[in-house]
């Protein structure tokens, strides 16, 4: 890795954590509405750097995100979108989940593929910096495998996260491909085509990872949604073990499943992003 790459992750390490702490702060007294400089001194910025920092990362302001991290505003975004997964399948998607106006199409492992355990498979693997931190991208010739979020100095955890899911693959470090990859999920190069994705999974989790495809940008449903979406109603707690075991980040939109008190619930990628993209895209979709 050369200084100046090195020099910049490390300022993103920073960041995201400046800007999670500052996350957890305002979640944790959002009904009283903190005021911007009581943030800032939190995470030890002035006011005008903390609001520069926290909305590149972010996406948008303190105020906005104060706005979507209310249990009530969660509440009421779960009754809006309380039949979306019922109008998907009324509308013959087999996989409108969108992010960036980018298709995606899953499709799941072969058990006869599941059993040989990457044999003979190569899968290109590369960092990339992100709106909401620095990811794994992890591809083979059939789609996306995998494409997670990388703990600060957590490189070489998430490369061996990946080798441990396919011990028989050569798993191969190809930074263009990845930045390939990257750059139609988080830049501007839109295109029609769709984004592959080729996941393992048990039956039921290919289903849950199906459901949450149907699920737009802007939406929330609860586990007890998705469980009754895909015909086991009284499986919500094993949806949300579905959920947890999400290879792809982001592209499988496990971020907008929350539970039906209005709390967030888990995210194996750290609350305060779970919070953060869920406010994103509420903003995004707010006239």
């Amino acid at each position: 890795m050369d200084i100046v790459a090195g020099s910049r992750i490390a300022e993103q390490s920073r960041a995201y954590a400046q800007v999670a702490r500052a996350i957890e702060y305002l979640r944790a007294h959002a009904r009283r509405q903190p005021r911007l400089a009581e943030v800032a001194a939190v995470v030890g910025l002035s006011e005008s750097e903390f609001q520069r920092r926290f909305s590149a990362w972010a996406g948008i302001s303190p105020k906005r995100f104060l706005q979507f991290l209310s249990k009530e505003y969660a509440k009421q975004a779960l009754r809006r979108s309380a039949n979306v997964l019922d109008a998907a399948f009324d509308a013959g998607l087999s996989g409108p989940g969108r992010l960036h106006d980018l298709l995606v199409t899953c499709e799941g492992v072969s058990p006869g593929e599941h059993r040989a355990l990457g044999e003979g498979l190569q899968i290109r693997c590369g960092f990339h910096s992100s709106p909401f931190g620095e990811v794994l991208v992890a591809a083979t010739p059939r789609g996306v495998c995998s494409l997670a979020f990388v703990a600060p100095g957590g490189r070489e955890a998430a490369l061996d996260a990946v080798r441990a899911e396919w011990p028989r693959a050569v798993v191969a470090r190809d930074a263009a491909a990845a930045a390939a990859v990257a750059r139609r999920i988080f830049g501007a190069a839109r295109t029609t085509d769709p984004i592959h994705l080729w996941v393992k999974g048990s039956n039921f989790q290919l289903k849950v990872w199906e459901a949450l495809l149907r699920v737009p940008a802007g939406h929330l449903v609860s586990y007890r949604d998705v469980a009754r979406s895909i015909g086991r109603p009284e499986a919500a707690r094993a949806v949300g073990s579905a959920v947890a075991a999400n290879p792809v980040a982001l592209l499988i939109p496990c971020h907008r499943v929350i539970r039906a008190s209005g709390e967030l619930g888990d995210y194996r990628w750290g609350l305060a992003r779970k919070a953060t993209l869920i406010a994103s895209e509420a903003a995004a979709a707010t006239p």
